[in-house]
C-alpha cells in the first residue's frame, strides 16, 4: 500500500479528496481517480460506493476503455450541499459561499472591529446575514482565525492579534446561527484545502507557510492536519530569532514574526527612511517596485530570516515539500533571493533539495479554506467531533430528500 493510499483509506480527508477531484477535474472513471490519488482501484471503488449511496456522486455515461468493458464515469452532485467560509481579521471578515466541490458561488468582504467589546455579537450578525442569504442546502459554516483554537468541534480561541483570550467563538456562533460551525486556525484551514483540492492529492506530508500580517504554518503529516495538544501547532512565527529583537505581539522579543510580519517590515522600512511615519506596507512595496535598493535590502533580509527559520522546521518535520502563500506573496520576487540562499545553506545536505512552491494569492483563499473545514468534516470524525456528525446528518437529509 502506498503512502498516499494510507492517507486515503483513513477516511478523514480521503473521501473529500475524491469529491474535490471530481469537482476540479470533472467526470472521471474509477481508474482515473485511482491513478490521480495514487491508490488502488479497489480503494476507490469502496470510497465511491459510500459517496454513491449518499448521492454525493452519480454515475454518468460509459466511455471506451483499453480492453474489457467500457468504464463508467463518475460525476459530482454539486448541488447536494454547500458551505459558508469566513476568515476573521482585525478589521474585516472575508466571506465565501461555496458548492460541494469548492466552487465559489459568491464572495465579499465586510468591515469588522475585532477589538470592539461587542466583536462576537458583530461576528454573529455578519454570519447570520450570510446564512440567511445562502441558497440551497447549507451544510455548515467554517471559520478561520489567526490564533490557537482548542479544537474545531469546540471553538475556544486565543488570538493575540485579535485581542481575544479564550473567546467562545464556536459556542456563540452555533447558538446564533442554528447550523454546524467549525472553527480552526486560519493556516490550518489552508492546509485542509490543499488536502482536498490542492497538492494533497499528490503528497501526504507537507507544510503550508503563510507570510503577511504575521507568519503561520499548517502541518500535514500522513494526510492529516497536525494541530498539537492545544490546537497551536505550527506557530513558527514565534520561533526566537534574535536576542533583544523587536517586541512581538505574543509579548516576547526577537520572534520571526516580529521581524518579517507586516508590522516588522514596515518598522524596518521606517528605520531605513523608506516609509514615512504614517506610511505602510504599500509604500514599501511601491519603493521596491520602483527599484529602491534600500527596500530591496529590507525584503532580502526578511527572506534570509524566513529561510533560516524554515530550515529548522524542515529538520523537525521532514516534509515532502513546502507551499508558500499569503498576502506577502505579491512581493515574493523581492524576498526570493535572500530566502533561497539562506534556506538551502542552513539545511543539512540530505534535506537540501526539499522543494518549495509558491501560490498566487487572493483574499478569498482564506475563506475558501475555512469552508473546507465543513466540506471535509463528514469524513473527519476524529477532528470535527459532534459538529462533523451534524454535517453528516445534513448530508443524509439531502440524500433522503432526493430519493
Amino acid at each position: 500500500m502506498s503512502q498516499n493510499e494510507q492517507v486515503t483509506t483513513r477516511g478523514d480527508l480521503g473521501r473529500a479528496a475524491v469529491l474535490g477531484l471530481l469537482g476540479t477535474r470533472g467526470p472521471s472513471s474509477r481508474a482515473e481517480l485511482a491513478r490521480s490519488l495514487g491508490v488502488s482501484p479497489a480503494t476507490v471503488t469502496q470510497t465511491t460506493k459510500e459517496l454513491l449511496a449518499r448521492e454525493l456522486v452519480t454515475e454518468l455515461e460509459s466511455v471506451p476503455s483499453q480492453g474489457g468493458r467500457p468504464a463508467r464515469l463518475l460525476g459530482l452532485v454539486r448541488t447536494a450541499g454547500g458551505a459558508i467560509g469566513a476568515k476573521v481579521t482585525p478589521d474585516h471578515v472575508a466571506l465565501v459561499s461555496v458548492e460541494l466541490d469548492g466552487t465559489v458561488r459568491s464572495s465579499r468582504v465586510v468591515p469588522f472591529d475585532a477589538a470592539s467589546p461587542s466583536a462576537l455579537e458583530a461576528l454573529c450578525d455578519i454570519l447570520r446575514a450570510a446564512v440567511d442569504a445562502h441558497e440551497g442546502h447549507l451544510l455548515g459554516v467554517g471559520v478561520g482565525l489567526p490564533g490557537a483554537v482548542d479544537s474545531q468541534a469546540s471553538g475556544l480561541v486565543d488570538a493575540p492579534t485579535l485581542g481575544w483570550d479564550r473567546a467562545p467563538v464556536g459556542p456563540r456562533l452555533r447558538d446564533a446561527l442554528g447550523v454546524p460551525v467549525l472553527v480552526d486556525n486560519d493556516v490550518n484551514t489552508l492546509a485542509a484545502a490543499e488536502s482536498v483540492y490542492g497538492i494533497g492529492r499528490k503528497h501526504s506530508s507537507y507544510l503550508v507557510v503563510t507570510i503577511g500580517l504575521g507568519v503561520g504554518c499548517g502541518i500535514v503529516q500522513h494526510g492529516s492536519v497536525s494541530r498539537g495538544t492545544h490546537g497551536g501547532a505550527g506557530e513558527i512565527g514565534h520561533i526566537p530569532m534574535t536576542e533583544g529583537g523587536p517586541t512581538c505581539g505574543c509579548g516576547n522579543t526577537g520572534c520571526l514574526e516580529a521581524h518579517i510580519g507586516e508590522p516588522g517590515l514596515v518598522a524596518a522600512a521606517r528605520a531605513a527612511g523608506i516609509v514615512t511615519a504614517d506610511g505602510g506596507i504599500a509604500e514599501l512595496a511601491a519603493a521596491a517596485r520602483a527599484g529602491d535598493e534600500r527596500a530591496h535590502r529590507v525584503y532580502a533580509e526578511a527572506g534570509r530570516l524566513l529561510g533560516r527559520g524554515l530550515s529548522g522546521v524542515v529538520h523537525t518535520i521532514d516534509p515532502e515539500l513546502i507551499v508558500l502563500m499569503g498576502e506577502g506573496m505579491t512581493e515574493w520576487s523581492f524576498w526570493q533571493a535572500g530566502f533561497e540562499e539562506s534556506f538551502r545553506r542552513h539545511l543539512m545536505p540530505a534535506r537540501r533539495n526539499v522543494p518549495y512552491l509558491t501560490e498566487s494569492w487572493t483574499e478569498s483563499h482564506w475563506a475558501v479554506g475555512a469552508a473546507c473545514l465543513v466540506l471535509a468534516s463528514p469524513f473527519d470524525a476524529d477532528t470535527a467531533g459532534a459538529q462533523g456528525q451534524l454535517v453528516r446528518a445534513r448530508l443524509q437529509d439531502v440524500a433522503a430528500g432526493a430519493r
